[in-house]
């Protein structure tokens, strides 16, 4: 008799600020994709760094700014996959940057008025 195949897996997204308000809901993403059978996609995007108005920081200032936050947000993000796997789920992560350089990280971050980027 043959074994009757394995229910696909579908994927469950977990989105994650790194906050301790956050914890529930990676609990909860857990025990849902456990239940389901289901891989887990743990996200975290990152954000615009805060600028003071009229304020100045050298592009190379920014750019060491912006390295520190990745390394600190790629470390967080793995020891959430790290312990989604350990509790059995296969588990992926992903660290979203949106890619906005200094200048224009500056103007949506100080603007008054809503901002339009293009990517070039």
């Amino acid at each position: 008799m043959e074994s009757e195949p394995e229910p696909p897996r579908s994927w469950q997204g977990h989105p994650s600020d790194f906050s301790p308000a956050a914890r529930p809901a990676f609990s909860k993403a857990l025990e849902l994709a456990k239940a389901n059978r289901a891989r887990l996609l743990v996200a975290h995007v990152l954000t615009v760094l805060p600028m003071i108005p009229d304020g100045y920081i050298a592009a190379t200032t920014y750019d060491k700014l912006r390295r520190e936050q990745r390394t600190g947000a790629q470390e967080q993000l793995d020891r959430l996959v790290r312990k989604a796997k350990a509790a059995g789920v296969r588990t992926s992560g992903i660290l979203l940057d949106f890619g906005v350089g200094s200048v224009a990280a500056r103007v949506v971050a100080t603007a008054a008025c809503p901002v339009l980027t293009v990517h070039a």
